[in-house]
Formats: structure tokens, sequence, C-alpha cells
């Protein structure tokens, strides 16, 4: 596979972390699918586990295609990102 597809698949395992990360939270999570499904604690889990599992694997893409000072680099630089691009959709969705 080439360089720029693997840093394209590390840019949105990064973007699914974060996103993950964000409903896990209940204010975020209510945001999405509405007051009538509560955030139990094994989804609450399972969504964190989740958003580790794919920033991991963003950080592991990012490892296939450089170096390890430079994969570290841009895997910083996706995680803001990822961070910015989904508090941006967060903040189209008033609770």
């Amino acid at each position: 596979m080439s360089e720029a597809a693997l840093v394209v698949l590390a840019a949105l395992a990064s973007l699914a972390g974060m996103a993950l990360f964000a409903l896990a939270l209940p204010a975020h999570w209510a945001q999405v699918a509405g007051a009538h499904a509560p955030l139990s604690p094994t989804v609450q889990r399972r969504l964190r586990a989740g958003g580790a599992l794919a920033l991991a694997g963003s950080l592991g893409l990012c490892l296939a295609v450089d170096h390890p000072s430079m994969a570290v680099l841009v895997w910083v630089m996706l995680l803001a990102v990822s961070a910015a691009g989904v508090a941006m959709w967060l903040s189209r969705r008033p609770a």
C-alpha cells in the first residue's frame, strides 16, 4: 500500500478514535443519541477501548510510513486536527 494511503488511513483512525472518546462522555452521547438512549457504563468502557485502539492503530500506521521521530510528529498533528474536527462536529449538534 502506498505511503499516502497509509497516512489517510492513519488520519481516519485518529478521527474515529477521537469521535469514540467524545461519545464516551455522557454530554456528547446525549447530543448524538438523544436523551432516550442513556449511556451505560458498559457502552462507555467499550467506546473508550475502541478510541484507544483506534488511536494506537493510527500511531502504528504513522510508524509504518516514516521513521519514529517524524511518525510521532505526524501522529500528534493528526491528533490535534482530529480533536478539532470532532469538536466542530459536536458544536453543530446542540444538546
